[in-house]
Parts: structure tokens; sequence; C-alpha cells
């Protein structure tokens, strides 16, 4: 596996170069030699019933985003995009697929600017044909599926056209959803998709159908990505994305030129174990700096009642932030400066800024490499599902996905919500002094993702977890936590992912005050750290499995409705 390190830490990471040739043989299991975790209990189900058939993870990774699309639509779907790590137990290789959605090729820095050259508000720019990207989920999972799965494309959608054409039962979070403040919960297809019998949004338990989803399914089934991308239903987005308000410049041609993108993963040394994400512009680039910073610290030698090992966690956070909002974005248009902020110097110099106590918000740093930007104005909000697939055979797929905010942009087409995730770029193109924005809005720019699923190796490049989570512009902060939770404190995956939450960045600090140990919260605030509640960011979605005491153990978040089910003795 290629670590692609700076020179000045190749020696620093030498205990694991041989992992480059190493042919690891897979970790002996007992119980279940499969499983899946993801958000809902049906899409669970779908992928597990893939895996019964001989499925690998990647089939199941297919058949799990297909019933996610019609179950929690508020969340992924067809019409959006994804970040995808793949491990393969022979080569000990972790592979990302970038199906990041791109801008039209008409899209320019004035995007979501008023004619006054004020930006527009966040409801504005939402509800726009503007906001939507060219979708690529579909593309990245056929990509993957074409490389590395074992059963037929076509065979791996039957569960979700049958839930689909029969209904499934609404859940609690769907009905919040629908009734939510959302803009998009105003928009004509969101009210006309969600009315029940009784002209009242559907509500927990009832029945919902969605034929026009089977349908679209089945030419998924029989053309791949190209039965959105290209034909009837790229025509039918490209005529919704055309209507008011604020119509969007995406052309037929746009949808036809969309191409996901495969690398090797980008892989770190974390103590004794590689931590493995997707290139830019996702935002493992993030978590992966804030372990770095971490691995300065003794954080593993305390635990999750100690308020110091929260301090740190927190300090991280907002070093590693303060870095990715100015220098991450879409690596064809702008100069990321990964090897830089990477670097074991660099990381140990941010760590020496944590200090004793939390002081005003961290300014970027100056790694390697490092071209000029304007900070960053985006506004990330979340609609987005994260799950994690392990096969029988060791394969493992972890793979975050998402229409960015709930119902995307509020418009459906052919049973599926197209997503708003242009509202990632940085509204504001520009700084007062002239300087770019490095997120700015560009044709054919993808923007910048917080998107980080995960995959961890050990030392000989066998599996030992993945994780991922939804939650905008947070999920960077709750995949540490999970990492840190599972890792360094020795919990299992389900106490690690239902741990408090703390999503630090700048100087707000927000939490659960509630859920940490007695005498936690008054220790951060003596150390300048006030939570907040967490009425700021979406609510964490952490999905995982772990090696433990030779059985897949996995841990599914307790703010959500998700499952972790095993399977195939």
């Amino acid at each position: 596996m290629s670590l692609r390190l700076p020179v000045v830490s190749l020696i620093l990471c030498a205990l694991f170069a041989g992992l480059a040739h190493a042919q690891p043989s897979p970790t002996p299991l007992h119980g279940p030699r499969a499983m899946i975790a993801a958000a809902n209990p049906q899409a669970v189900e779908a992928g597990l019933a893939i895996l019964r058939r001989g499925g690998n993870a990647i089939d199941a990774a297919v058949a799990v985003q297909a019933t996610l699309g019609l179950v929690e639509p508020q969340s992924s779907g067809i019409g959006g995009g994804a970040f995808i790590v793949l491990y393969d137990p022979h080569t000990g290789k972790v592979t990302a697929y970038d199906g990041r959605e791109f801008a039209p090729a008409g899209a320019t820095k004035d995007l979501f600017l008023r004619p006054d050259g004020h930006p527009m508000s966040y409801a504005e720019a939402v509800l726009s044909g503007r906001s939507a990207g060219v979708p690529g989920a579909v593309a990245a999972l056929y990509m993957a599926h074409k490389e590395r799965g074992k059963l037929p494309w076509a065979n791996l959608f039957t569960d979700s056209e049958k839930l689909a054409e029969e209904g499934f039962l609404v859940g609690p979070r769907m009905q919040g959803m629908v009734v939510s403040r959302a803009p998009q919960t105003k928009a004509p297809d969101v009210i006309a998709y969600f009315k029940g019998p009784d002209g009242l949004p559907v509500r927990a338990g009832e029945r919902l159908k969605n034929p026009a989803y089977a349908a679209t399914l089945r030419l998924i089934a029989s053309q791949g990505p190209d039965a959105i991308l290209k034909g009837r239903i790229a025509s039918d987005i490209v005529g919704r994305l055309k209507q008011d308000p604020l119509p969007s410049t995406m052309t037929m041609a746009d949808l036809a030129a969309y191409k996901p993108e495969r690398s090797e993963g980008l892989c770190r040394p974390y103590r004794i174990w590689l931590v493995c994400v997707p290139d830019p512009p996702s935002g493992g680039l993030d978590t992966l700096e804030a372990l770095g910073i971490l691995e300065h610290t003794d954080i593993a030698s305390r635990g999750p009642t100690d308020p110091q090992a929260w301090f740190e966690l927190a300090q991280a956070e907002r070093l590693s932030y303060a870095d990715d909002l100015y220098y991450n974005a879409d690596p064809a248009f702008v100069t990321v400066p990964v090897a830089g902020l990477l670097d074991r110097d660099y990381l140990a110099d941010r760590a020496r800024l944590i200090g004793d106590t939390a002081g005003p918000p961290p300014k970027p740093g100056h790694p390697a490499g490092a071209p000029s930007h304007g900070p960053d104005a985006t506004r990330e909000p979340g609609g987005t599902s994260s799950f994690v697939v392990v096969d029988r055979w060791g394969n493992v797929v972890a793979m975050t996905t998402t229409v960015e905010s709930i119902f995307g942009d509020g418009r459906m087409v052919d049973g599926f919500f197209l997503n708003n995730q242009l509202t990632d770029f940085s509204f504001n193109p520009d700084n007062p002094d002239g300087t770019p924005a490095a997120n700015a809005v560009a044709g054919r720019k993808k923007p910048r993702s917080s998107m980080s699923p995960t995959i961890i190796l050990d030392r000989q490049g066998r599996f030992v977890a993945a994780i991922g989570s939804p939650g905008g512009l947070a999920i960077p902060a709750f995949v540490l936590k999970g990492i840190v939770g599972a890792l360094d404190w020795k919990l299992s995956m389900q106490d690690a992912v239902a741990l408090p939450n703390l999503v630090a960045i700048g100087n707000r600090f927000i939490s659960e005050p509630e859920k940490f140990a007695p005498g936690v919260v008054d220790a951060l605030a003596a150390k300048g750290i006030t939570l907040e509640g967490g009425a700021g960011v979406e609510d964490s979605g952490l999905h995982g499995v772990i090696v433990r005491n030779g059985s897949l153990q996995g841990g599914a978040d307790p703010r959500r409705e998700g499952v972790a089910l095993g399977c195939c003795e």
C-alpha cells in the first residue's frame, strides 16, 4: 500500500513499510463472519440478504444504498453523491472511490450571490435549481462493483424494488423530518410525496409506496449509472432543475460527463494502527490531521470520564478544523497541501498549541506546500448517512453517502430527490481583500466535503475497524470521537459511538452536556470550554464494526434508528 508520505516521515513510519507487499492472512473469526451497520434496519436486511446469497461487501453496499434512498431519502439517495473506501484482505490494500457531485460547466463563482453582490440566504439557495450538482453515488458504486463485485449488478436491486412497490413502514425519524422547520418541507414535491390518505403528512407506522422509485431501480439494474446520467431520467433531471426559482445551468452534457474517481486510500499511521480515508475534497484529511495531533498527547492513557481527555480532543478538533476550512477543496482546482498537513513535525507543532486552557480560535497553520487562500464561508448542514459492510471473506466497505441537506433540494424526479450539494461551496467566493476562497464555486468543480468513511488496519495490514458518520461539518469530530473511544479507550464499538459528542470549531463547543460523566462539564468550563447544546449541528449517526477478541463487533449510533447485525456463520 502506498502511504504517500513526505520523505521526512518515512523513517518514522518504517514499521508500516512492509504493508506495500504484504499478503495478510484474514483474521480468524468466531461468531458471525459478516456484519452490516447502517442507519435503517430495512437497509441492513437488504444488505444481509445479498450476503446470504453469496454476495460480497460491495454487492451488499449497492443494496444498502438502494434501500436507504427509499426509506431514508432525507439523508441519501441515487440523486446524491458518496465517498467509498474498500479493503481487500488478500492484498491488504485500501481503495477509495470518489462519487462526489460536481457543478455544471456553466456554474460561476457568483452562483449564490444576489444581483447586489450579497450572498443569498441558505433557504433561498437550497430550494433553487442552482443548488444541485451532478449525482455520483450510483456511478461510484458501479465502478467499485465492476472492479470488486461478485454477484451480477442486475441482481442487487430486487429487494429494494419490491419494498418500493409494496411500501415500507415510515419510521419516527422520517416523520420528524417531514414536519421539521427545514425549508425543503415546504417544497411542492416534498409535500406531495409525503401526503397521506387523509391529506396530512405521513406518520410513523403508516405505509408509504414509491412505484416510480421501483421503476428507476429497474432501469439502474439493467443500465447502470447511464440510467440516470443519460436518457429519459437525465432529461427529467435537467428539466426539473431548469424550473424556477433560480434555474440551474445543468445540461445533458454535464450529466453524461460525470466520471467517478478511483485512488489508493489516503493512509497514515496512528500509534500501532494505519488509518485510511478518501482523498480531498473529503473530510478524511481533517480526521487524519486531528489523529496526528492527538498522537502527541496522552489521551490514550486517559478515558471518557477524564476532563483532560475531552479538552485534548476539543483542542485537536479546533486546530484541524482551522486548517481544513482554509485549505481543503477540490484538488483538481486548488493545491491542497496534504503532505504538509500530515507531516509529523507539523503535527507536533500544532499539538504544542493545545496548551492548558482554550484560548481564542486557532488560526490556520503554514504547512509545507501551502498556497494562499482566503477564509472559507461554507455552510454545511447535513443530510447524510454512513454504513459499514464486512463480508465472510474479510472484504470491508465503509461508505458515506449524501443528498447534502434534508431531502436535498426538495425536488423529486422519477421517485428520488435531487441533491443540493452545491451549497457546500463557499457562498462568498472572495474576501474584501480580494483573496479567493479555496472552496469557491467553479464549473465542473466538486465542493469540499466533511464526509470521512474510515478503515483501520493493524501493522500487518489486517482489518481492525471501520467507521463513519453523517453530520455535515461535524463529521470529522464524530468520527474522531469514535476512533479514540474504540482504539485508545478500548471501548466496545457500541459504547464508542454512543459517547457524548463534542464538536469544537473556532470559538464554539457544540455538545451534549447532559451525557458527560459528573464533573467533566465544570472542569472543561474552568479550562475555557463552555459546552453548548447540540442545536448547531446535525446529530451524529455513527456506524462501525471492529474486530475484538476474534469476533466482529458492531455499533449503531443510538441517536438514529440504525442497527448492526451479523450473519453467515
